[in-house]
């Protein structure tokens, strides 16, 4: 299963990535070991996703950025509120990454 490393930019992903560089430079734990960490965590991440998270938002804003590029979806939005069925959240600003799932079973 291929999966996107997009992850990787989330607030435990970077936690993550730092720890095992942290590992690495104290020789703790091998390069080769902290890569194969990274891609089961981003498998990790991916399959949880897909398969623990059943609830929907909704997301109203004032767009300020869009891109698509390399088939990846970039939203800037500024005083976006967030919807659910039980919960509103304003944000100042977010940014949104989208990636076609499809593209991971080519």
């Amino acid at each position: 299963m291929a999966t996107f490393e997009l992850y990787r930019r989330s607030t435990i992903g970077m936690c993550l990535t730092e720890t095992l560089d942290e590992m690495v430079s104290n020789g703790v734990l091998s390069p080769e070991i902290a890569i194969q960490v990274l891609v089961q965590f981003d498998k990790s991440m991916t399959e949880a996703l897909e398969s623990q998270v059943k609830s929907k938002v909704s997301i109203k804003g004032h767009l300020h950025t869009y891109r698509f590029c390399d088939n990846v979806w970039t939203f800037i939005l500024q005083d976006a509120i967030f919807k659910n069925e039980e919960n509103q959240e304003n944000v100042g600003r977010v940014k949104i990454v989208a990636c076609d799932s499809k593209l991971l079973t080519q």
